[in-house]
């Protein structure tokens, strides 16, 4: 059982600080703005990890936008993709002829974005592109072609927690991107 009095206590390092984080959503807010000038582009919330970065990627958005939500599930053991993706909460938005972007907390095998991003093409969109906060691209999956659009950080493959994203339901309120230490998800029972 995972101490959530002591979160802190069980990050390693702070791989990426608040400060950084915000800096570069503003910038990425910046870049989306002037990309999607005068087209109302959908952005897609990837539930619940992406939920911290889409709120303040949106703010930063200083054009027009509309806003959807999708939960999606490829994990068996809530460390590893299987890449399968299950829908548990459709879009509510017919994304037919729409500038969609698909914002993901993080990007590592890339079999749920290449999944998803599949069907949701099937949908015929104008245009689709992803946004995501973290990039891990040594994890990538043997023949996954698709990488992030828009990216936050490039990150070593570390286990890494904070700002939305996750171990066992624990650590997305922490500010910042920080590293678990191995003890903590390798002694789980």
């Amino acid at each position: 059982m995972i101490n959530k009095m002591g979160l802190e206590n069980d990050i390693q390092y702070v791989l990426i600080s608040e400060e950084r984080i915000k800096a570069r959503v503003r910038e990425l807010g910046e870049q989306i703005s002037r990309d999607y000038a005068g087209k109302n582009p959908l952005l897609v919330c990837i539930l619940r990890g992406a939920c911290v970065f889409f709120t303040d990627l949106a703010r930063n958005i200083t054009d027009y936008m509309e806003m959807d939500f999708m939960a999606v599930s490829s994990y068996n053991d809530g460390m590893t993709s299987h890449g399968i993706v299950r829908i548990k909460k459709d879009l509510d938005t017919s994304i037919e002829g729409r500038h969609v972007i698909i914002v993901e907390d993080i990007m590592d095998s890339g079999n749920t974005l290449d999944n998803l991003t599949r069907l949701l093409g099937t949908r015929n969109p104008a245009s689709m592109r992803i946004a995501c906060l973290l990039d891990k691209p040594e994890r990538r999956a043997e023949g996954i072609g698709i990488s992030p659009d828009y990216c936050g950080f490039t990150v070593p493959n570390e286990f890494v927690v904070g700002y939305g994203l996750d171990y066992a339901d624990a650590y997305r309120n922490l500010p910042y991107i920080g590293v678990l230490k191995p003890e903590v998800y390798t002694n789980v029972e």
